[in-house]
């Protein structure tokens, strides 16, 4: 299997090209971001947020904003590390590396993030971790998949599907920063929250959320994201039959933090996360 046989899910809709621009832009990305992986020659900058950026950031955005100007000449695209260009309803949403801290410092739970949103509402997404040889990949109505093997493996497609537990007592969560709910002033819910589920972990980046499209998790959420952090998560965790909201039950990435579940326990973890006052 190749890389881009992963868009070989049955499709009938308009967007399975743009799936499949999307997962070989994923290809692109990635044969920049390995090769800079753990080079002993990586420069890293400190932005004006205070947050790391690596020269690997920069020239993986570069890759896909090159390959979507090919492609797509006519769509916009909103990136982390270049911001936006272009107008129209169609807009790229691309996080170069998701995980930068862990990149630079070696830790393989990083990833490319690439989003298609129409009219404000990410319908494609497509997570490319390269260090862990995983991808996952979704779009509406086309359904959600995960491949564990890249680069011609043997590992084939396979679908995903959120969990059936329904009860929040036999859910596992990952709440991914403890610092990040202490900054928002919710470890008082966080505290509710954990003692409400049966289990909790911070496994942290866009690993979390896969794993609740996967099934291995009910719950992940945190605070302090921007757009481009969760545009992509969201199609492939809806496809996967879960929900993706604001910490505060808003749809869509643009509230600044993020709650994906099962969808059998959002209204219930809600309860519990949501602002106070």
């Amino acid at each position: 299997m190749t890389q881009n046989d992963s868009s070989a899910a049955p499709t009938d809709s308009g967007l399975a090209g743009d799936l499949a621009l999307a997962l070989r832009l994923a290809d692109a990305a990635d044969a920049v971001s390995r090769s800079r992986f753990r080079a002993t020659d990586l420069h890293v900058d400190t932005k004006p947020d205070r947050t790391p950026v690596t020269d690997a950031d920069r020239a993986t955005e570069q890759a896909i904003r090159a390959g979507i100007e090919a492609e797509r000449p006519g769509d916009s695209v909103f990136g982390e590390e270049f911001g936006t260009a272009g107008e129209g309803s169609r807009q790229w949403i691309i996080d170069p590396i998701d995980g930068t801290a862990n990149y630079l410092r070696g830790v393989p739970v990083w990833a490319t993030l690439i989003a298609l949103a129409i009219d404000g509402v990410p319908v494609l997404g497509v997570v490319s971790a390269p260090a862990l040889g995983r991808r996952w990949w979704g779009a509406t109505g086309l359904g959600a998949y995960t491949t564990d093997v890249l680069d011609g493996g043997t590992g084939a497609p396979r679908a995903l599907r959120a969990s059936g537990i329904s009860a929040l007592s036999d859910a596992s969560l990952s709440y991914n920063s403890f610092k990040g709910w202490d900054e928002e002033g919710r470890l008082e819910q966080l505290t509710a929250l954990a003692r409400a589920v049966w289990r909790t972990r911070a496994y942290g980046e866009m690993w979390s959320y896969m794993m609740v499209a996967e099934g291995q998790l009910e719950i992940a959420a945190e605070f302090d994201l921007q757009p481009y952090d969760m545009a992509a998560l969201a199609p492939i965790v809806q496809e996967a039959g879960g929900r993706f909201t604001s910490a505060d039950g808003a749809d869509g990435p643009w509230g600044g933090s993020a709650l994906a579940t099962n969808g059998l326990v959002h209204e219930a973890v809600l309860e519990l996360i949501r602002a106070r006052g």
